[in-house]
């Protein structure tokens, strides 16, 4: 039925207005009461309890960073039967992001491109909103830095947005990975990232009663050598995760015409094209950090291309202890994450069955 919705009529709309559109009907839906319970109840992960951060996971699929931006519906999200929701990326200074149109889908090849920027109400906004209802979802807060701020100034916009969000966030974590703002991706560089990491760290420690685990989020576009640094950087800052990976600049692997492709403009691709290559990060993270005596203790949480239940088990194979997606919803639809739990539940049983 999705499918038939999607290619007849949600196609035909632009894509960032499609995506308002059908989280609007989603928060709409749920504010009826009664109506989201029954979705969880119907529709929650009834997989096995996943300890990681922490913190107590009803299931490994999460939805990533860059659907609720402004962590406006986190609970209706949940309903959909994801197991954990991260909103933002949101900024200390809010902004406007980049001029439309600024996302872009590419359904044969089913992918996303965008260049959104970081669009946002701002770190206190998010905050408000986290602080005004009780939730029952675990709620991460993705972190960026503020497009009019330099390079030089970024780790004190990075601390003001640690400081709103430290009481109201689960965990929390730093995006220096996004192409979308001039001079993030510099920031992945290990001499200028632990600096930073560390002054997260401390304003986190500072401003909450209770410890905030921090991750990194990282590009799938990094060199080998350093992916091993990042990893090694987790290990001597006890770092409590890394999220590999955001979407990438590259435009292999599309189906697409490259003229139709780079029509487009720039912005990070996400979705099936970025498969192979965040398992590729994801399997180089887990062999290095497995060099260190602290490795064992940094969570692993697997992003991009994931489609399948096929695809969560290798990604939880490779050695993730969470998976995230944003595009696999789009394509797959609202029940999608529900089907993809369950499908990756019943895959355990199997597996442990046959294992035993």
């Amino acid at each position: 039925m999705y499918n038939f919705v999607f290619w007849a009529f949600l196609k035909r709309l632009p894509a960032e207005f499609a995506h308002y559109l059908s989280f609007w009907a989603l928060r709409v839906l749920t504010a009826v009461p009664g109506v989201s319970a029954l979705m969880r109840r119907k529709f929650g992960p009834k997989g096995p309890v996943i300890h990681a951060l922490g913190l107590r996971f009803p299931g490994p699929l999460g939805l990533a960073a860059g659907f609720d931006k402004n962590a406006t519906a986190p609970e209706a999200l949940a309903a959909l039967g994801f197991s954990f929701i991260e909103v933002g990326t949101v900024t200390a200074l809010p902004q406007p992001g980049n001029d439309k149109p600024r996302l872009f889908r590419l359904s044969d090849d089913r992918a996303l491109i965008n260049r959104m920027g970081f669009n946002n109400n701002g770190a206190q906004a998010a905050a408000e909103r986290l602080r005004e209802k009780p939730r029952r979802v675990i709620v991460g807060v993705n972190i960026g830095k503020s497009k009019v701020v330099s390079e030089a100034d970024a780790i004190e916009d990075y601390r003001a947005s640690a400081r709103a969000v430290a009481e109201v966030a689960d965990y929390v974590v730093v995006n220096v990975s996004s192409p979308n703002t001039p001079g993030l991706r510099n920031l992945q560089a290990v001499q200028t990232l632990g600096p930073l990491l560390q002054a997260v760290r401390q304003t986190l420690d500072e401003s909450a009663l209770n410890r905030v685990p921090l991750l990194v989020k990282i590009a799938p576009d990094l060199a080998d050598d350093d992916i091993d640094a990042v990893a090694d950087l987790a290990c001597a800052l006890e770092l409590d995760g890394i999220i590999a990976t955001n979407t990438t600049i590259s435009r292999e692997g599309l189906s697409a015409a490259a003229d139709d492709v780079a029509a487009l403009g720039a912005g990070g691709l996400s979705g099936k094209p970025l498969k192979a290559r965040s398992l590729e990060v994801l399997k180089r993270l887990k062999a290095r950090l497995s060099t260190h005596a602290a490795g064992a203790d940094v969570v692993l949480i697997a992003a991009g291309g994931i489609e399948n239940a096929q695809d969560a088990a290798e990604r939880l194979r490779a050695g993730a202890t969470l998976i995230q997606a944003y595009t696999g919803l789009i394509y797959g639809g609202p029940w999608w994450p529900s089907r993809l739990q369950k499908e990756l539940t019943l895959m355990d049983t199997q597996y442990r069955a046959t294992d035993g």
